[in-house]
């Protein structure tokens, strides 16, 4: 698009604003107004040129209010972010394998870890944690013994829970120079059999002396079919049984529970997967699920098409899936973890706004 001095200058703002989530925004004299509308129009533009998701800016001329139904938080935030292998090289040595990726900015910031799924790499999950850190958490990833023989999920809590006693006397000595975790404001998530484990452990499952403040799962299962479950059976198939005291955020997807092919079954069969986590949670709960996605959409391209053949995926941009994935993480864990709702907020609104069709979009509070 071509673009002469003004228009260059304009867009230097769209990208201050395009950074910032205004609402109620007193304005003053008409042309800032007017420069407002034109910012608005040039983001539509180039949005609809590269195909991005849009925000919508809504003048009240009445009132001179700028509301503006907008999140920042499926772009990657403003801070640098460090990936940090963990390993028994490490002293003091974690149960497991760990991937960290931290903000570089000296400041405390919130924890959250991340359970990968069935014979998975922590590392293919690299884009998301380092998307969710670009905005203030230090993200744990560990990674568990990988057997496809594996009848249960009891050596995958233990080790979760481990790794969770370990973040207090472990994680700050490894951490870039000046950033302390904040222990108190501790999240845990999990995809596919990983928020089965995730579910698990707080369901206590898993003894930890850490208490989580925010629970995740990321296209859960819980086995093969509703006969099927894998030890422990947590699924009850009653609305709102599950035992959990924190607030849920549950993302599914569209084509997760649709086989790939004949050779292999779905890779998040009907009954057993986020529909009926979310079915069995207690308020606050919150429930996405990217419709035209499949299981394995949120890993990184660089994941072996071995594993990712195995699942039905979707036919456009994996990079938007991961991002709306992470965006929706982040707005869900600022509004527990830092009591910041409002991206939260505007997304359940106007679920639009995400990269991806999210369908349905969820919550019970009460």
């Amino acid at each position: 698009m071509m673009q002469d001095s003004s228009t260059n200058a304009i867009m230097h703002r769209l990208e201050y604003y395009g950074n910032h989530v205004l609402f109620h925004h007193v304005l003053h004299g008409e042309e800032l107004q007017r420069e407002l509308l034109l910012v608005s129009t040039c983001r539509l533009q180039c949005q609809r040129e590269r195909g991005m998701a849009t925000s919508v800016e809504i003048m009240n001329p009445s009132t001179e209010v700028l509301e503006t139904a907008a999140t920042s938080v499926f772009q990657p935030g403003k801070l640098a972010i460090e990936v940090i292998p963990v390993d028994h090289d490490t002293n003091p040595t974690p149960p497991i394998p760990i991937l960290i990726a931290s903000p570089k900015d000296a400041g405390t910031y919130p924890v959250a870890m991340l359970l990968h799924g069935f014979c998975l790499q922590n590392h293919f999950y690299k884009q998301v944690l380092k998307h969710i850190a670009s905005f203030g958490f230090i993200m744990v990833a560990p990674q568990f013994h990988i057997s496809i023989l594996a009848k249960g999920d009891t050596e995958d809590i233990a080790a979760a829970a481990e790794v969770t006693d370990w973040l207090a006397k472990g994680l700050p000595s490894i951490l870039p120079k000046g950033v302390e975790p904040n222990l108190s404001k501790l999240a845990l998530a999990g995809h596919s059999r990983g928020g089965h484990t995730a579910f698990s452990l707080v369901l206590g499952h898993g003894k930890t002396n850490l208490k989580f403040s925010a629970l995740i799962g990321l296209d859960p299962v819980a086995g093969t079919g509703k006969s099927s479950q894998i030890s422990p059976k947590i699924l009850t198939y009653e609305p709102s049984s599950f035992d959990i005291a924190m607030p849920v955020l549950v993302i599914g997807t569209g084509l997760g529970e649709e086989k790939k092919n004949i050779l292999f079954p779905p890779c998040a069969p009907k009954d057993v997967n986020h529909r009926e986590f979310y079915h069995e949670c207690r308020p606050p709960c919150y429930y996405f699920v990217t419709k035209d996605y499949g299981h394995l959409d949120m890993l990184d391209d660089d994941a072996p098409k071995f594993m990712t053949c195995m699942c039905k995926d979707g036919k456009n941009c994996k990079d938007l899936m991961r991002r709306t994935v992470a965006g929706i993480m982040v707005a869900f864990l600022k509004a527990v973890l830092n009591e910041e709702d409002g991206d939260l907020r505007v997304i359940m609104k106007d679920p639009k706004l995400t990269p991806t069709t999210v369908d349905p979009v969820e919550h019970r509070l009460a």
